[in-house]
């Protein structure tokens, strides 16, 4: 098993999924994806990262900004997940890092659902859900629930990494949002330097 610096060192980065929309653009919009490191004293332990994604075609602003502390549990690794209390606030902070400084704990969420158990299967991290949970999101009185997981392959300097993130409706059990042919296949463009 690699070192928890191994994972987070791969998942510093910008990553894209060009090549997978060009190919299937009925069912694959084009993302970008920011996994920006955070100040290692934000949590104290572990590695944290303000992500954010933009539509690269719609020309919106970026969206979808949370947190990710990454830590050791016992023979694996545990991804929780924060929201922030004022996600416009920080707004545009994947390119403009400098501002992510004064980022504390203090704007962070708590989402006690929102967890994921990472393994490594000798290729690839494989970021999943306890079985049949649901990460449950509270927004301006709205309730959302999303299934999470990812997929991250390390071969030397190539990194590529697929997300599954998807909402789905509680009763039915259906997708609401997401991808509804396979996860989004993203590669990364560029790398950040863990602090």
């Amino acid at each position: 098993m690699p070192p928890l610096s191994h994972l987070a060192a791969a998942l510093a980065g910008e990553f894209d999924n060009k090549a997978q929309s060009l190919a299937e653009p009925i069912w694959y919009l084009h993302l970008r994806v920011w996994n920006r490191p955070l100040r290692p004293d934000v949590f104290g332990e572990g590695y944290g990262f303000f992500i954010e994604q933009i539509s690269v075609a719609s020309g919106a602003p970026p969206y979808r900004q949370r947190i990710l502390h990454l830590t050791q549990r016992g023979d694996g690794f545990w991804g929780q997940y924060y929201g922030l209390a004022d996600p416009l606030a920080w707004r545009g902070c994947s390119s403009e890092p400098e501002r992510l400084t004064n980022l504390t704990r203090a704007d962070l969420v708590e989402l006690p659902t929102c967890g994921l158990s990472i393994a490594w299967d000798g290729y690839q991290y494989v970021a999943r859900m306890p079985a049949d949970s649901l990460c449950a999101i509270s927004y301006q009185g709205q309730t959302s629930y999303i299934a999470l997981g990812f997929d991250l392959a390390v071969a030397g300097d190539t990194v590529g990494l697929k997300v599954y993130d998807h909402g789905v409706d509680p009763s039915t059990g259906k997708t609401t949002w997401g991808p509804a042919m396979g996860p989004f296949c993203l590669q990364r463009q560029a790398g950040y330097d863990l602090p």
